[in-house]
């Protein structure tokens, strides 16, 4: 009975014959529907990217009469699976349809349509076997084959693996690779124009080619043609198509907001891809575009140009999100916001927006930048993703020098602005001065920091929160002597900037001991780095977890700091470690440091090269705390949806390291993230209040 698509006029018609529609109006290529049946993609995915050939999937549908479960797997480019199929990859298949039964999308003990076959599966022992054909055509889930197999995020979408939807006056045409249906470039708003505020609900209305990226935010650095102003879209990877105008079995939503210090950065980044969410925890992500540089924060005093362009646009994007994502497979109800250093902050703006707290229920903060004053260290970029300048002193710190960077040095500020506005977009992301400052415009953001302590009038979203850090986020914003050193003293010189004196005074302190290896270039800079982490991400994240806990501003909160982490931002070459033998990419046994954005795979469990097996434990523990947040508000994982899923590794390591505490006071408590995760206190609070920035800081503040 398997019958295979040859051509999208046999879809069209398969589809006709099946489900009695007229499929005349659409396009002959983009026939397939979800009109008739919800689509499931089955994928027991372990994570580890070089075993995905010995690995299928299948697509599971509604229930049908067995007379038409074979068309109805015609109809998505695809056949009734095999039971020679199933059998080979039984675990997998065991694993995958005993989780259907767990969330209750099938029977504890369930029948399902195969080629030729019917198949009964058991959620508690995940058995699996063939059985008797039904004495009568009755209804039952079908399993298809799942031929797009390429784990590509760049995989091309063929005229077989296209899936129509529609949520509004909309149609979104997307596809599937192996791991994920998705949707890319979307535009959520339609662009509003240079210095004008993103207005939902603008975006075009029709047909939406939704099966490649579009270009990314204008910003430096990137390959000519590739960036553009006109960026506001959306990209959507999920494991769940629903049945056309269903609200029933909805995933909870991942809305990532990426980094880039608000001068860089895509949501068609492959690192932050939700195709491995997708499918190994049963997730919908959405990545977000925004603007980016002068182009999204320039704000100038005493003009309707007041800042916070982007802010607009990531709250039209949740606005989106909210009215769409139902007919993409995510629940509306259950947004979690995150992001990752200028992604952090941004998270962090908008637990504090008025306008956009009504859009989300959770909220994860990764490396989100702080500033402490301490030393004469002067890292006054930090300090302004967390406290938020006026409008004025952001003019002050790139108004006029923006306008005489682009030659728009005219007499009178009007034709200054009319000047700036006819310049080319990747000319002033590139001049040498750029605005990139969420700044106090009085609507997006109206206190001068997150008001957790209730001292500004401000809002705060009262929902569960993440906070945490990697282990050594300053190492990549100090400077690695590019000679020896012959002193600890002259180490932290070069590592801080600072003077002979303030270097003497952190080594009389006695809170940052040499690590005394006897190389003064190396000893210095794990105590520089160890400062700047403290200065610049670990001091007013605690804090900032230690006031939301106190003052219940928040629902609850979680904090962490990754001991294990992989490639990053390493503006001074530090590297990973260092290869040894058995060890071709690098071993992370020996030291190394956990740099700026080298978190990312512990959230998305994207990794490019494993090192050693702890490497892909570490990911799937990671990975799964942090769905099980975006799920249900907690971290912390039912062992018996673990043992129904097959994570036997994550078991062992959450077993041998507990419960995920809630921060309950000023020692935390925090999770260190490895394999296994371990508890632990608040790190460096004597050395924070040493610094100036002591755990209570926003309660005083």
């Amino acid at each position: 009975m398997p019958v295979l698509v040859a051509s999208a006029a046999i879809v069209a018609t398969t589809l006709a014959t099946l489900f009695n529609k007229n499929v005349a109006a659409l396009p002959t290529d983009i026939a397939v529907t979800n009109d008739a049946t919800s689509l499931t993609l089955l994928y027991q995915n372990n994570l580890n990217a070089t075993d995905d050939i010995n690995h299928v999937g299948a697509i599971l549908l509604d229930e049908l009469p067995y007379a038409k479960a074979g068309l109805a797997c015609a109809a998505i480019g695809e056949s009734l699976i095999s039971w020679e199929t199933l059998e080979s990859h039984r675990y997998d298949f065991e694993r995958q349809l005993s989780y259907q039964s767990f969330i209750g999308n099938a029977k504890p003990i369930q029948r399902y349509y195969i080629s030729n076959a019917v198949i009964s599966a058991t959620q508690e022992s995940g058995s699996l076997q063939l059985t008797t054909q039904p004495s009568r055509d009755i209804a039952l889930p079908v399993l298809c084959t799942q031929s797009s197999n390429s784990n590509s995020v760049y995989s091309p979408a063929t005229a077989s693996n296209k899936i129509t939807i529609k949520s509004g006056a909309n149609t979104f045409i997307g596809y599937r690779n192996q791991k994920s249906f998705r949707f890319l470039g979307i535009p959520y708003v339609a662009f509003p124009g240079r210095f004008k505020y993103s207005k939902y609900p603008s975006a075009p209305g029709g047909v939406v080619d939704a099966t490649q990226y579009r270009k990314q935010c204008s910003q430096p650095w990137q390959a000519e043609g590739t960036t553009a102003e006109d960026c506001l879209f959306v990209n959507i990877q999920t494991p769940h198509i629903p049945k056309a105008g269903s609200t029933t079995r909805l995933r909870p939503v991942h809305f990532w907001i990426h980094g880039g210090g608000y001068t860089g950065g895509t949501g068609n980044d492959p690192g932050s891809d939700g195709g491995n969410l997708a499918s190994r925890e049963d997730i919908v992500t959405v990545n977000i575009n925004y603007r980016l540089s002068t182009l999204g924060f320039l704000a100038i005093p005493g003009t309707d140009i007041k800042g916070n362009f982007a802010v607009s646009d990531m709250i039209a994007a949740l606005k989106w999100t909210v009215d769409n994502i139902a007919a993409f497979g995510g629940d509306p109800n259950r947004i979690v916001i995150n992001g990752e250093s200028a992604g952090g902050c941004s998270t962090r703006v908008l637990l504090g927006s008025r306008p956009a707290i009504e859009y989300f229920q959770g909220a994860i903060s990764m490396s989100n930048l702080g500033f402490g004053y301490a030393l004469g260290i002067g890292y006054s970029y930090a300090g302004t993703y967390s406290d938020y300048p006026t409008i004025e002193g952001s003019y002050d710190m790139a108004g006029q020098q923006i306008f005489t960077d682009l030659g728009c040095t005219q007499p009178a500020l009007e034709d200054q602005i009319v000047c700036l506005k006819t310049k080319d977009p990747l000319a002033i992301v590139t001049a040498s001065t750029v605005a990139r400052y969420i700044v106090q415009d009085g609507y997006y953001v109206d206190t001068p920091i997150l008001d957790v302590a209730g001292k500004h009038g401000g809002a705060v979203a009262n929902v569960d929160v993440i906070m945490g850090i990697t282990r050594d986020d300053g190492a990549s914003f100090n400077t690695y002597p590019t000679t020896p050193v012959n002193s600890i003293s002259e180490g932290l010189q070069v590592g801080l900037g600072i003077t002979a004196a303030n270097a003497q005074k952190v080594i009389d302190s006695g809170l940052f001991p040499s690590p005394n290896t006897g190389d003064f270039t190396k000893d210095s800079y794990n105590i520089s780095s160890r400062i700047a982490t403290d200065l610049q991400f670990r001091c007013v994240d605690q804090a900032t977890s230690f006031a939301g806990d106190a003052t219940n501003a928040f629902k609850s909160v979680h904090y962490y700091q990754m001991d294990r982490t992989y490639s990053g931002y390493d503006p001074n070459n530090l590297g990973g470690p260092a290869v040894t033998p058995g060890y071709p990419n690098g071993n992370p046994n020996l030291p190394y440091y956990r740099i700026h954005g080298s978190d990312m795979p512990n959230v998305f469990a994207n990794i490019e090269a494993l090192r050693d097996e702890n490497d892909l434990k570490t990911i799937q523990v990671s990975s799964g705390l942090f769905a099980e947040f975006i799920k249900k508000g907690t971290p912390n994982v039912a062992k018996r949806y673990l043992v129904a899923r097959g994570y036997d590794d994550t078991v062992t390591a959450l077993e041998k390291s507990g419960r995920w505490s809630e921060v309950r006071g000023k020692n935390g408590p925090i999770l260190l993230i490895d394999y296994p995760p371990k508890a632990s206190a608040f790190v460096d609070v004597e050395q924070c209040a040493w610094l100036g920035y002591p755990i209570d800081y926003y309660l005083k503040n």
